[in-house]
């Protein structure tokens, strides 16, 4: 079989009832995108490799014990694959609850807020005093927060500062069990490790447990509107890389920058010049 006939090979499998065919090496949940379905995805990204740590998108597959995790299992032929059976739904609610009772995930009209609605879940259902993460947000400087009391320990920052983009290998892990939590390497003070601010694990923390100090700020004053936003394209001016800009702007003015996933030199990635050095196009507006 030549490369191009691989390439072109397809797999039929069966996802709620629906036949469909798609190209071989996909997996469940590319099937279950393939039909329009919105399966929640904590510690998986479009441009990372699944982590299998969250298990919110598990699915009922036929002949299968257990169920499994969507983002990771490979599409077979012949799959038969249910999402919203009740044993699906249950356990998802479960560990959205789960998740929700050990963070502070409050803020309203982001996806996971979406995700935790169509699940019916209360993140107060384990008790108000639940939370084992719960810190003040860490403050250090004009471009990021680290507010690790919305962690769900994911490990989306550590794959996306380790081998999935940067290879800086500036966040980890730190601790055990309900003293896990994400620090810098050897638990250091930021300015002391690795990190080079490109922010890109702000690009795929899923939470806000890391956001810009803009977006930040103007949470806090309540004046975040993401209704009121445009978003541009453009092509970052600082070197001739190329990579691609979407600037958000609110009111006239930029609020944050981020990359699209699909772009063939990004992938969603940018440095500390594309994704923070912008402040300047505001610069004396209130002069």
């Amino acid at each position: 079989m030549t490369l191009t006939e691989r390439e072109m090979s397809t797999i039929t499998a069966q996802v709620n009832g629906e036949t469909m065919e798609v190209p071989e090496g996909s997996t469940i949940l590319d099937a279950c995108r393939e039909v329009g379905l919105d399966l929640p995805t904590l510690c998986y990204g479009p441009t990372m490799t699944a982590a299998n740590a969250c298990r919110v998108c598990v699915v009922e597959l036929e002949g299968s014990r257990t169920l499994v995790p969507s983002c990771s299992r490979a599409l077979e032929d012949g799959m038969v694959i249910r999402t919203g059976t009740e044993r699906a739904q249950h356990s998802r609610r479960l560990v959205l609850e789960l998740l929700g009772s050990a963070s502070e995930l409050d803020r309203s009209g982001d996806q996971l807020d979406s995700w935790m609605r169509a699940a019916r879940a209360e993140s107060d259902r384990f008790g108000p005093n639940a939370a084992t993460v719960a810190t003040p947000p860490k403050i250090e400087d004009d471009l990021y927060v680290r507010d690790y009391g919305r962690c769900i320990l994911c490990y989306r920052c550590v794959d996306a500062c380790g081998v999935e983009h940067q290879n800086t290998f500036a966040i980890t892990v730190a601790g055990r069990g309900f003293d896990a939590h994400i620090a810098t390497e050897f638990d250091v003070a930021l300015p002391d490790s690795a990190c080079v601010y490109c922010g890109n694990c702000i690009a795929v923390c899923p939470t806000g447990a890391l956001v810009g100090r803009v977006e930040f700020d103007m949470r806090e004053d309540d004046t975040w509107d993401e209704s009121r936003q445009e978003v541009t394209r453009t092509v970052c001016f600082y070197c001739g890389v190329g990579c691609n800009l979407d600037l958000h702007t609110q009111d006239g003015r930029i609020v944050s920058v981020t990359s699209p996933h699909d772009h063939d030199v990004t992938l969603g990635n940018l440095c500390i010049k594309g994704r923070f050095g912008w402040s300047f196009v505001s610069s004396g507006k209130d002069d």
